[in-house]
């Protein structure tokens, strides 16, 4: 007899999580036992468009966002309920803090008999006031506990609420993302598709949601400082969210409109990853990013921030360079050596390649998840 899953998640824009759901979901919607939808919120971006091209069933939640509204958080329990009891899921496959919650409590009022939570990245590392952290930790606590099972993406993040009162290793299991082979544009054909502004300049890239945790303001001073010595240099920032027009802002101000550029959401943004020559992640908060997985696979030379899981991937000055969080010296310290020196640019992209191809098998991640079903 076939199961019936229910993947839910926040946002349907496109961001590790996003393709965190997109593949689990595309991988057993190929497999006999199992019949799968995609629930989500706002914003609808392209999550939704290539679920629709797949052909896996959809369903919107009115209401559904990442910011609370208590006075739209009844809408949002209200039509919640409804899907659960008009689908009747076996499982519910729940992404992001505000739908883990309210999907793992209306899923025990639902009687469902399995309710997985994976967590990417926990809320209450963010920078917040002492109250906020304190009411996320007792949500985050109250969402493991409804749940059957809850991953965990690093094993940082494992070791922070194992300890918690009636969390154990039977709610508790940590599972590495992995990752499919990618088709990659060549460095020429990549450059010219994605902008005709690059030239023969060296190229500093990442693909990042918009938003204040990833630390995107740091990079973009630290790129200030570089541009003062070499104004041949770029910094291409794919990827869209709310801080498009405050970074707009930063970017005008250091007058950098000639060096950084925000080229917006693109599809298969990963296929693009070559035309850059260095990527950069100064991210404030992080699980355990996906893109760094992609960056290493197109064998760039990485610098990232020191949070959540990057150091079980990025060990420094092996295979990339770690930075602390907020500091855009160390990251234009970072960036300077590895412009400066090809060699060491080839030694961590290809120890980088290594580790990914040895040690994030996507069909182990599909594997281990399955078996929590």
């Amino acid at each position: 007899m076939r199961k019936k899953i229910i993947y839910f998640i926040t946002k349907a824009n496109w961001g590790g999580a996003q393709k965190y759901v997109f593949d689990l979901a595309s991988e057993m919607t190929g497999r006999d036992d199992y019949e799968v939808l995609v629930a989500y919120g706002k914003p609808f971006g392209e999550l939704s468009k290539k679920l629709k091209e797949t052909g896996i069933q959809t369903i919107k939640i009115e209401g559904l966002e990442r910011d609370v509204n208590l006075f739209s958080e009844f809408k949002v329990a209200k039509n919640l309920w409804k899907v659960l009891k008009e689908e009747k899921p076996d499982i519910i496959h729940l992404n992001s803090p505000k739908i883990g919650g309210l999907g793992a409590f209306l899923g025990r009022l639902a009687n469902i008999d399995r309710i997985i939570y994976t967590a990417h990245g926990w809320t209450f590392n963010e920078k917040r006031p002492l109250w906020q952290i304190i009411l996320i930790k007792y949500f985050s606590w109250v969402t493991i506990l409804l749940s059957h099972k809850t991953i965990v993406l690093a094993k940082k993040e494992y070791k922070q609420v194992i300890d918690w009162f009636f969390v154990n290793d039977k709610k508790l299991v940590q599972i590495y993302n992995g990752i499919k082979p990618i088709y990659f544009l060549n460095k020429e054909e990549a450059e010219n598709k994605l902008t005709k502004i690059l030239d023969d300049d060296l190229v500093v890239g990442t693909i990042t949601e918009l938003h204040k945790n990833k630390g995107l303001k740091y990079g973009i001073k630290a790129f200030k400082k570089l541009v003062r010595r070499n104004n041949k240099l770029k910094f291409i920032i794919i990827g869209e969210g709310e801080e498009r027009e405050y970074l707009e802002k930063k970017i005008k101000k250091y007058d950098l409109e000639n060096n950084v550029y925000l080229v917006g959401e693109i599809e298969n943004a990963s296929q693009y990853l070559k035309a850059f020559d260095i990527f950069l992640l100064p991210s404030i908060k992080e699980g355990f990013p996906f893109v760094l997985l992609e960056a290493g696979l197109a064998k760039l030379p990485v610098i990232a921030t020191e949070v959540g899981g990057i150091p079980e991937l990025i060990s420094d000055g092996e295979n990339g360079i770690l930075i602390g969080e907020k500091e855009e010296d160390e990251i234009e310290d970072a960036l300077e050596k590895l412009i400066k020196d090809e060699n060491l640019r080839n030694k961590l992209s290809e120890n980088l390649y290594t580790k990914v191809k040895e040690k994030f098998s996507f069909e182990t991640m599909v594997e281990n998840t399955k078996d929590l079903y």
